[in-house]
């Protein structure tokens, strides 16, 4: 059975300010920082086989707590990134709803694609979805923690799981730190094992900033 791992990123300024991150290279915060040191020991403990990241430091930098503590490279990749947030980047969501209110309305009801250049949620599923399966393909078998984004890695898992729009958007946003737990064997296909597991005394920050 192969075990995956979905890791979301440690806490960041921007986090912290419900300023919209999406592909914005954001570094980590003292915060952030001390999330991932303290995550990082629980997750050595499942024994992982490989470590992979997006390429964003904000993740890379979650990743390489955890490749301290086990001596694992960190093999990054672009696909695990945050959806792309176009002309919504470096705003607040207060921001966002004044100066394109239709546009927020619609991301708000769960529209895949709600314009200014928004990513479609179709879209960042299967980029994050293929990293992921690829990923896992990697070390057939084995146990992968993958540090990634809070809405990368919903969608990115509901892509394996063959998930409908309306379903996955039922599953509680990934606090920082924290991460959603598949498994894979011949018979089944991917399951879900566990969602949002780390350390309960954190700031929940929503995933879509």
């Amino acid at each position: 059975m192969t075990r995956l791992i979905v890791w979301r990123h440690g806490n960041t300024d921007w986090n912290a300010a419900k300023r919209v991150q999406g592909q914005v290279d954001v570094a980590l915060n003292d915060l952030g920082r001390q999330q991932a040191a303290s995550a990082a020991p629980l997750l050595a403990a499942l024994r992982p086989d490989a470590i992979f990241a997006s390429d964003l430091q904000r993740a890379a930098d979650t990743a390489a707590a955890l490749a301290a503590l086990t001596g694992l490279p960190v093999r990054t990749d672009a696909r695990l990134r945050e959806r792309y947030y176009g002309l919504w980047q470096g705003l607040t969501m207060t921001e966002v709803a004044e100066r394109h209110p239709a546009e927020h309305a619609r991301w708000k009801a769960g529209e895949q694609d709600p314009g200014c250049e928004v990513e479609s949620l179709d879209d960042m599923g299967k980029r994050v979805g293929g990293a992921l399966q690829d990923a896992a393909d990697a070390v057939p078998g084995g146990t992968i923690v993958v540090a990634t984004h809070g809405g990368g890695a919903r969608q990115g898992c509901g892509y394996l799981l063959g998930w409908e729009p309306a379903v996955l958007r039922t599953v509680g946003a990934l606090q920082n730190c924290h991460w959603t737990e598949l498994a894979h064997d011949n018979v089944r296909g991917w399951q879900l094992r566990a969602h949002n597991v780390g350390l309960i005394a954190q700031t929940t920050i929503p995933e879509a900033v």
